[in-house]
Parts: structure tokens; C-alpha cells; sequence
């Protein structure tokens, strides 16, 4: 086999090793929280970590790559993120699970930010389009069978296991890449934006902490307010930085183009809206509903398999359907996912969630393809690269800060409900009724937020994305 064939096999591999990672820890929160003692705090840290540090290294991993060669850069993300996989599986406290998950997000950064540079590199003209089409397949199905993974391999073997089947991945993957792989850089590539990457990171960090201890220190406690102010202060000096460096890592002028903007918006609202709820949605299915991780992950595949399903009819409808019409509509079906979904009560059943499910996955397949294609089509072909890392970043962000922003809603009114139902803390824990009642409520005030985040996200898109905004060389529909 062809050299440049190895090379798409070795990215997607880790592509999906990556992806897989994302979607498989999910399921198999409540067991980790029982087997390490967590809190729900721990627990939404154990995604944010990973998020945040995927959103803010995935636009340094491109310059590093370009700088010290791409090739070796994916070779020590595969390492760093197979590394940091088995201390994941070893971790004994919940800080040690979320310092690792944090390394495994560095190490999924540097491979997401040089995985199309690598298959730019290796494939030209028709075959290109070939690779890259089975590289967006292969996004998709890490997606799609994510839970379903993790539920089988946490009921199956144990929770520990969901991080150690990444070790034979990743080992087969530095095989090929060292063996199979050509390698490649920019010569001309002018260094690595530090001071961009310590403001965003100190920024998004404090942001996120803030949102997740305001229910327990006070929201007007010295700490939070501290916290709220420096992050504001450090997104500041980011965009400062930015502004004056002469090779930026996110180029602040790609937002003048009202498209590229709304690109961005889009994908922070689909992730803090759909992709934040799956926390919610996996510990109610896991804890009042009392499925085990199995059940969970089989329950989710009418979103999984219809998002999977309806991302390339929308890729192909993207060239004949103004993209506007394709992204709002997408997110206006997210939106009417989640008010279906309200409504719960202690008496239903995950069928209360079918409907709400179908038209949930339907949305995010409508939305992912032509947002892709927006996010590079609306800048110059030389920015692609930064461009689709700043798309990657406004997700994960969207994910991180969603699940921060929820957990504080939810918290307070559960507790609110708690305390009205039964004042006496031993009687909470007694009553399950109680529990679910207080859950409940909690949950159905988040699927009314996340509606309205994913409408102000569809009203954006169709204000925002127009096609004369789109690079010559691009196709577009306005």
C-alpha cells in the first residue's frame, strides 16, 4: 500500500481514537463518581479539562507542527494522549482523573490540529476530496458508536477500561506513523504564539472555575467575583496580544466577515446547548431512570445514528440550499428537541425522551457538514487551517462553559427543591421520590435554557452567514 494511504489510515485512526474519547466518557461518569468518591463538581471538571484543553492548544498545535514538523508533532500528541490515557484508567482520586484528562486533551489537540495538514500534504486533486471524505466519516461514526462503546466496556469490564483500549490504538498508530509517514513543515513559519496562549488559557480557566464554585462560595463572595473580573481582564489582554502579534494564533480580523462570525456563534451555541446536555441527560438515564452505563449508551443512539444519517444528506444539500437556511433550521430542531424533552415528571419513562432525542440528532446533523464548510469557506484558502481551529475551539469552549453554566442553574434549583421537599438531609437521602422530583425540575429548567440558547444561535446564523461572504474560490448559496 501507497504511502499516502498509511498516512490516512494512521490520522484516522487517531481521529478517532480522539473523537471516541469525547463521547465514550459520558456513559461511564456515575461509575467513575462511585468508584473514586466525586462530587458533581469533579464530575463536570472530568469533561471540562479535557474540553478546555482541547479548545485552547488545538491553535498552537498547527504552528507547532508547521515549526518542528508534522510528522513528529502528531507522533507526540498520539504519545502524549496514549500516555495520559493510562493515567486516566490509573487514577485513584478525582484530581489525578482530571489533571490526566487534561494531558489527554493537550495530546487530542496536536493531533486534531495536524491530522488535515498531514492528509493536505500527502494526497492532492481527487484523491484528496477522497480522503478527506473518509476522514469526515470517520468524525462521524467516533460519534456515533461513542456511548454505546463506553456502556459496553464499563458494564462489560470496568469504567478503567474505557481509557486502556487506547493503548494497542495509540501503539499502532506510532507504529505507522514513524514507519509510513512522510514528513513535512512550513520554513517560513514565524513561531509559536505564547503570550496568546497563556492569556486564553488563564482566561477560559478562571471563567469555567467561577461558574463551577459560584453555587458553593457565593456569587458575590470576593473569590468568584476575583475570578469573573480576571477572566474578563485576561480575555482582554488576549485580544490585545492578538492584535499586535504580526502571526497571531486566532487573527482577530477573520471576524470582520459577518459569516465567519456567525460560524463561530453557531458552533458555541450547538455545543453549549445539545453537546452540554448529554452530561444531564447521561446522570438522570443512569440515576433516577436507573439504567446501568449499557442501558444509557443504547438509549442515545437515536441521536448518535440519526445525526450520523443526516450529515451527509446535509453536506450535499449545502450546495443547493442557501447554508443559512441549513444551520438555523438545524439549530430551530435542537431548540424543539429540548422543549419536547421538558416536562418530565417522576413518573416517565426514557420514552418521554424518544422525540425530543430524533429531532436533537436530526438538528446536529443538519448543522455539523455546512458548518464545517463555512468555517474555512468564508477566509482566504491560506487561513484555512486557523480558521477551522478557531471552529474547534468556539466548541469546545461552547461544551466546557455550557456544562459550568448548567451545573450552576441546575445546582441551585435542585437544591432549592430539596430543601423545600425535605429539610432534613437524612430524609433526602431516604426518599427517592424526593430526589427525583428535585432532578427533575432541575433538568426540565435546563431544556428550556438550552432551547433558547440554540434559538439565539439560529437567529444568528440566518442574520450572519451570507453567501457573498464567502471566499471567491468557494461555492456558496446566500
Amino acid at each position: 500500500m501507497e504511502r499516502k494511504w498509511w498516512t490516512l489510515v494512521a490520522v484516522c485512526t487517531a481521529i478517532f481514537m480522539l473523537l471516541l474519547d469525547i463521547t465514550v466518557v459520558n456513559v461511564a461518569l456515575p461509575k467513575i463518581a462511585q468508584s473514586l468518591h466525586a462530587s458533581f463538581t469533579d464530575l463536570q471538571w472530568v469533561i471540562d479539562a479535557y474540553a478546555l484543553s482541547l479548545a485552547v492548544f488545538v491553535l498552537t498545535g498547527g504552528s507547532l507542527a508547521d515549526l518542528l514538523g508534522r510528522r513528529r508533532v502528531f507522533a507526540a500528541g498520539v504519545a502524549l494522549f496514549t500516555g495520559a490515557s493510562i493515567l486516566c484508567g490509573a487514577a485513584t482520586t478525582p484530581l489525578f482523573l482530571i489533571l490526566a484528562r487534561a494531558l489527554q486533551g493537550i495530546g487530542g489537540a496536536i493531533m486534531f490540529a495536524t491530522s488535515l495538514a498531514l492528509l493536505s500534504q500527502a494526497f492532492r486533486g481527487r484523491e484528496r476530496g477522497t480522503a478527506f471524505g473518509i476522514w469526515g466519516a470517520t468524525t462521524g461514526a467516533a460519534v456515533a458508536i461513542g456511548p454505546l462503546v463506553g456502556g459496553a466496556l464499563t458494564d462489560g469490564l470496568n469504567w478503567r477500561w474505557i481509557f486502556f483500549v487506547n493503548i494497542p490504538i495509540g501503539i499502532f498508530t506510532l507504529v505507522v506513523a514513524f514507519t509510513r509517514v512522510d514528513e513535512s513543515r512550513d520554513e517560513t513559519h514565524g513561531g509559536i504564539d505564547w503570550l496568546g496562549l497563556a492569556t486564553l488559557c488563564g482566561a477560559l480557566f478562571l471563567l469555567v472555575y467561577a461558574l463551577l464554585r459560584g453555587n458553593d462560595k457565593g456569587w458575590t463572595s470576593g473569590q468568584i467575583v476575583a475570578e469573573l473580573v480576571g477572566a474578563v481582564v485576561l480575555l482582554a489582554a488576549f485580544c490585545t496580544v492578538e492584535l499586535r502579534q504580526r502571526e497571531p494564533m486566532l487573527d482577530l480580523r477573520l471576524f470582520r466577515n459577518p459569516a465567519f462570525a456567525g460560524a463561530q456563534i453557531v458552533a458555541f451555541t450547538l455545543s453549549a446547548s445539545a453537546f452540554a446536555m448529554f452530561l444531564y441527560l447521561t446522570i438522570y438515564l443512569q440515576g433516577p431512570l436507573g439504567y446501568g452505563p449499557l442501558g444509557a449508551g443504547l438509549r442515545f443512539l437515536p441521536v448518535t445514528l440519526l445525526s450520523f444519517a443526516i450529515a451527509p444528506i446535509a453536506g450535499k444539500l449545502s450546495a443547493h440550499v442557501p447554508v443559512r437556511l441549513l444551520l438555523a433550521g438545524g439549530l430551530v430542531l435542537v431548540a424543539a428537541g429540548m422543549l419536547l424533552m421538558r416536562g418530565l415528571n417522576t413518573d416517565s419513562t426514557w420514552t418521554a425522551l424518544l422525540a425530543g432525542f430524533i429531532l436533537l440528532g436530526a438538528g446536529i446533523g443538519m448543522v455539523n457538514p455546512p458548518l464545517a464548510s463555512t468555517a474555512i469557506g468564508v477566509v482566504d484558502p491560506r487561513r484555512a487551517g486557523m480558521a477551522s481551529g478557531v471552529n474547534n475551539t468556539f466548541r469546545q469552549v461552547g461544551i466546557a462553559t455550557g456544562i459550568a453554566g448548567f451545573g450552576a442553574i441546575f445546582q441551585h434549583r435542585f437544591q432549592s427543591e430539596v430543601a423545600t421537599l425535605h429539610p432534613s438531609p437524612a430524609v433526602i437521602q431516604a426518599g427517592r421520590d424526593g430526589f427525583t422530583h428535585a432532578f427533575v425540575v432541575g433538568l426540565n429548567e435546563l431544556f428550556l435554557i438550552a432551547a433558547i440558547v440554540a434559538l439565539a444561535g439560529a437567529v444568528c446564523a440566518f442574520a450572519l452567514v451570507r453567501g457573498r461572504d464567502f471566499a471567491q474560490n468557494e461555492p456558496a448559496n446566500s
